[in-house]
Order: C-alpha cells, then sequence, then structure tokens
C-alpha cells in the first residue's frame, strides 16, 4: 500500500459534481507501480465514474487481498472506508461488512491469482450469496508481485517473459461468474476507458453481485509477443459484444437514442444503461446465450468486452436473509443484545 499522499494543489477551473466536489476529492496516494500499469488506468476510471455518480467518498467501502491489483486501493478514494485482508480472503471481508452496514457502496479489488487461484472458493460464494457490490478482477494473466509466474487466467499456448509455454487451460471470470450466480457480468480492457467508465458507473447502481473482469496488462512480465494479455494482443483482438453507455435518470434516452438502435435496461434505483448493439442477436438478459456466446468468442481467439449479463430480479443478500435495514452500528444496543433469559430459551432449543 501506498502511504505518499499526492500534493494538494487547487485547480479552481476543475468541474464540480452535484456535492460540490472535483475529481481531486476521488483521489488517493501516489502510485508506487510500474510506469505503464494498466491497474493505474483502472484506478483513474474508478475516481471519474465515482465523480460523475456524485456519490461522497466516505460513502465507499474497498476491500482488496494480495497482490499488484490489491495495492491500488490506495490510490483512490482516499477519504473512504477500506480493509487490505489476507490473499484471496477479500471477499468473506466485503460480506461480513455489507452485513454489517449495506449503505455502503462496496468495491472489492482484486487480480487473477488472488480470485481464481487460492481464493477461488470465497469467490464463488460471494457471487452465490449476490453480495451487493462491484467486484473487479484486474487481470493480467501473471503473478507480477512474484516476478511473472502464469496465473489461473493464462491462456494455452501464451508465453511467459522467459520463453515457457502454457499448457494448463485458463479459467474464465466472465463464465465462471455467470455459472456461480452473480447478477451482473462484465469485461473491458484497462485501455479502453470510453467502454470501462460506464461499465463502473452501471456496476456501482446495480443491486446484487456485480463483477467486472478488467484485462489489465502488465508492462514488466507479460507485455511482449506471445502473451495474449499485452497491450497489442488485447487491441488487435478486442471485440464488443455491446457498446455501454450510462444514462443518468434524470435524462430522458428517447430523445437521445432512436428506436431500434439501443436497448435500455433499467436498474434498481430508477437510472439506466444503455446498450448500442454491436451484435443485433445479443441478449444481456440472456444468461444460457450468453454463456454459448462467450465460448464461441473464446475458441475464436476475441476477447468478449461490454456489458455480458444482467439480472434485475435475482434477490441480494439482504433480501434474503431478512436483515435490518439499518446498519448494525446504528441499532442500539439494547436492541442487540437479547439478554441472559432470551439467550437461555435459545439455548434449551439446542439441547
Amino acid at each position: 500500500m501506498s502511504f505518499m499522499k499526492k500534493p494538494k494543489v487547487r485547480h479552481p477551473g476543475l468541474p464540480r459534481n452535484d456535492l460540490g466536489l472535483t475529481v481531486r476529492d476521488y483521489e488517493g496516494g501516489m502510485s508506487t507501480l510500474c510506469a505503464g500499469c494498466g491497474h493505474d488506468a483502472i484506478t483513474g476510471a474508478i475516481i471519474q465514474a465515482a465523480h460523475e455518480l456524485s456519490i461522497p467518498p466516505h460513502g465507499f467501502a474497498k476491500l482488496s487481498g494480495i497482490g499488484c491489483s490489491s495495492k491500488t486501493p490506495a490510490y483512490f478514494l482516499g477519504a473512504s472506508h477500506g480493509f487490505n485482508s489476507c490473499h484471496g480472503r477479500m471477499p468473506s471481508v466485503a460480506t461480513g461488512a455489507n452485513a454489517a452496514n449495506r449503505d455502503l457502496h462496496y468495491i472489492g479489488v482484486s487480480g487473477d491469482g488472488d480470485s481464481l487461484s487460492i481464493g477461488f472458493g470465497q469467490f464463488a460464494h460471494a457471487m452465490r450469496r449476490n453480495v451487493n457490490m462491484l467486484y473487479l478482477v484486474e487481470n493480467n494473466g501473471v503473478y507480477g508481485l512474484t516476478k511473472g509466474q502464469f496465473s489461473a487466467s493464462a491462456d494455452i499456448g501464451s508465453t511467459a517473459k522467459k520463453g515457457e509455454e502454457n499448457l494448463q487451460p485458463p479459467i474464465d471470470p466472465c463464465q465462471a461468474a455467470l455459472t456461480l450466480g452473480a447478477s451482473f457480468v462484465a469485461r473491458s480492457f484497462s485501455g479502453d476507458k470510453e467502454q470501462l467508465v460506464p461499465l463502473l458507473k452501471a456496476g456501482f447502481q446495480h443491486n446484487g453481485f456485480g463483477m467486472i473482469d478488467i484485462i489489465s496488462p502488465c508492462v514488466t512480465f507479460n507485455d511482449h509477443e506471445g502473451s495474449t494479455k499485452s497491450y497489442a494482443y488485447s487491441r488487435q483482438h478486442f471485440h464488443k459484444a455491446i457498446s455501454a453507455d450510462f444514462v443518468p435518470p434524470s435524462e430522458n434516452i428517447k430523445a437521445q437514442y432512436s428506436e431500434g438502435e439501443s436497448m435500455p435496461i433499467e436498474l434498481h434505483d430508477g437510472s439506466k444503461i444503455v446498450l448500442r448493439k454491436v451484435d443485433g442477436a445479443y441478449d444481456p438478459t440472456d444468461k444460457a446465450a450468453a454463456a454459448i456466446y462467450l465460448r464461441e468468442r473464446q475458441s475464436a481467439g476475441e476477447i468478449t468486452t461490454g456489458l455480458l449479463y444482467i439480472n434485475e430480479a435475482q434477490r441480494e443478500m439482504h433480501d434474503l436473509a431478512g436483515s435490518s435495514d439499518i446498519p448494525l452500528n446504528q441499532i442500539p444496543y439494547e436492541r442487540l443484545n437479547p439478554g441472559s433469559d432470551m439467550l437461555k430459551k435459545i439455548q434449551s432449543r439446542m439441547r
């Protein structure tokens, strides 16, 4: 994590959001990642999305595990709540925090190693429970902190910087998310801010578990010829299933988009994400068709991006559990403590 603060320089001309805040109010510490790392571009997109949505910085909780990706929460939303957990254990920490306070916007930042190897079990159960959070997989296909070994998302036939070839099949985060119960599944590329920012904004507003797999090239260990997670390969094989734009609820989508050229989807709070279709047959509400489409495009060597699946009818964790609408830290102790007599009654049923 970084404790280097950015210099406080006033920019009176910066635009302000509905809260009167500039984008500088959503920044964090100085990045210590390699120059050109895709993760820094993702950080910039998160900052822009949060600022444009006019969500107060203290209204976020950011959580991470271990890895280059898990360092990045130090670089955005410096005034938010945060917790850096153990390797692969971020989902359970996020679940517990969300159970205690459902009023915050939760961002889980992880990597392909943190989520698809040691943390895969926790990743799966957070999706199964439909925890209301946005989970970002900063995917570079390599273990950057431990000097370039293949991760579980490395494609068959891709080569490491030292020349060895990967022979094991990859785990696709999007196909896994479709299977395991995520209600919002998307993929983007760190170098495509025009697509990534609207997807982040839609993910923040989605009521349930949202997962965005973001191809984020590692400039030190995985940006060479032969890598399928490099900048050059990603740009060459970039395939948009749909082009996404985010429309705030105050705007009239009918005035902006002609019938037949877009597909609006209403989110739980009344806001909308509008999808301009590249493939007119693609339907992001059809899970089975989305899974088939992903497999077909993967077999063709393409990196499919955009909003791949969304289900707004799926109930999130608090709805399923019937938990309190009031965060636990705001409930009086007298209500949380049943007392010794009630405790005895509860224990008697277990004997």
